[in-house]
């Protein structure tokens, strides 16, 4: 980690163009609690910098809408984005997927696996895993191939075997630990793409926000979405190359995968 990065201002120019282009911010998963902590943060609410001149937010009520059981809304919302940073003259230089799903209608997080429930699995691979995958597939290739580039996909420290001491939630947990593998290896083909880009998963501990309530214990630190995004935002700010293909925690300490 390396909190004395430059800012993303005064990018190098891209190919083809002669004069230094502005940056851009893009935060999927934006309705939701964290994921709107994320927008305000990046776009210089509650004393951050203002590293972007746009920040654009995408979820399942904007418009347009991303819907991850809907693969061409997907690519429909990349399409926007493109054509906003091309209107603007902005460079994308920041992608962060907020969305996650671990309970609701479909179900809840499984104590036992007599509890495993094939819907529920659907659902908490497709919001955890195959839609951040075919965020990766249409989003990843608009950053550029040269200067600074993050893309962020918030995980879990459930998600990692490693640090399996409790078991339960089979699905959530599954799931995340599928969504590290996906970034790490969406990570080695960032690098050969753009050698100063960094690909991460990151824990943002427990946050007072729909997904989490339920399951919020006395004694538990919880903590306020602002607190969160603004310790996220600081990792993503201090992450180097080096970092790159890691699941770190909201301090930029490296957890097990």
């Amino acid at each position: 980690m390396n909190p004395d990065l430059p800012s993303y201002d005064a990018l190098p120019p891209a190919p083809g163009r002669s004069e230094a282009v502005g940056a851009a911010a893009l935060v999927i998963g934006a309705g939701g609690g964290l994921g709107a902590a994320l927008v305000a943060r990046l776009s210089g609410a509650a004393g951050a910098s203002e590293r972007f001149q746009t920040v654009l937010a995408l979820g399942r009520n904007s418009l347009p809408a991303i819907d991850y059981g809907d693969e061409a809304s997907l690519k429909s919302a990349a399409d926007w984005v493109a054509a906003q940073c091309a209107e603007q003259q902005l460079e994308l230089r920041l992608i962060v997927v907020a969305s996650g799903f671990l309970h609701g209608p479909q179900g809840q997080p499984e104590r036992s696996f007599s509890q495993l429930d094939a819907g529920y699995l659907t659902h908490v691979f497709q919001v955890n895993a195959i839609g951040p995958a075919l965020v990766m597939k249409h989003f990843l290739p608009l950053l550029p191939k040269q200067g600074r580039c993050v893309a962020a996909f918030l995980s879990a420290r459930v998600g990692s075997i490693g640090d399996n001491a409790l078991g339960g939630w089979y699905g959530y947990r599954a799931s995340k630990s599928a969504l590290n593998q996906l970034v790490k290896t969406a990570s080695i083909e960032m690098t050969r793409r753009n050698r100063q880009s960094v690909c991460v998963a990151l824990h943002p501990g427990t946050v007072d926000t729909a997904l989490s309530q339920p399951f919020a214990k006395t004694g538990l630190k919880v903590r306020p979405p602002e607190e969160a995004a603004s310790d996220l935002v600081g990792v993503l700010n201090g992450a180097t190359p080096a970092d790159t293909g890691k699941l770190l925690d909201f301090h930029g300490l490296t957890l097990p995968f």
